[in-house]
């Protein structure tokens, strides 16, 4: 049976769109390409989600190899891409009713340590009875070890539990380790659909 919900959080709870990112900051196109390459795709960022570098840090390495012009917006990107937080539409909804309904809410989510900074923001989080954030454990989805840690501190079973990520490898990693997952591609109705299937009680979206 069912008891625990797991959730990430970029691209599950919030909007985490790296191309709207850079392109909200008006920035032409040639610089958007570069800003892709060396901010969102970088080593900066997995060491930063791994806890090996603060957001500082980063933003000051990433500087160093791009032009000047726009260093600005590394440290905008680096600092400030929740601002505004743009959460999922239906996601609130859906953990509120998992949660009336008696299950445990938890947060597994791949993030930087500024994570405890806008992590109040977000709509959903109130309803959360723990997380467990990859910089502050120094391990990172899909490590098998992540899983571990998190079913050992929110006291779960992994048989008893759901993980739900946007990213194919982390729910794959949850497998690994006997956790049931679902993709989340956008779709909040479909993920209510293949909860059920779990023996979730959850509604179902109307069409």
């Amino acid at each position: 049976m069912i008891r625990n919900i797991i959730f990430d959080m970029g691209g599950v709870l919030i909007r985490f769109d790296r191309a709207f990112f850079i392109q909200r900051l008006g920035i032409g196109p040639e610089d958007e390409a570069l800003l892709m390459r060396e901010v969102f795709r970088s080593l900066e960022w997995a060491r930063m989600d791994r806890g090996s570098l603060t957001d500082a840090e980063a933003a000051v390495s990433i500087c160093a190899r791009v032009p000047e012009h726009l260093h600005d917006a590394v440290r905008r990107l680096v600092s400030m891409w929740d601002r505004p937080i743009l959460p999922i539409e239906g996601m609130e909804e859906l953990i509120r009713e998992l949660k009336e309904k008696g299950y445990h809410i938890f947060l597994l989510s791949n993030a930087s340590f500024r994570q405890h900074d806008y992590w109040p923001r977000i709509p959903a989080s109130r309803y959360f009875e723990d997380t467990l954030v990859s910089a502050d454990v120094g391990l990172v989805k899909p490590q098998p070890e992540i899983y571990r840690l998190a079913f050992e501190k929110f006291r779960i079973k992994p048989e008893e539990s759901v993980f739900i990520d946007d990213a194919p490898a982390n729910i794959e990693g949850a497998y690994y380790v006997g956790m049931p997952g679902i993709i989340f591609n956008d779709d909040v109705a479909a993920v209510r659909k293949q909860l059920a299937a779990l023996g979730v009680d959850v509604a179902q979206a109307h069409v």
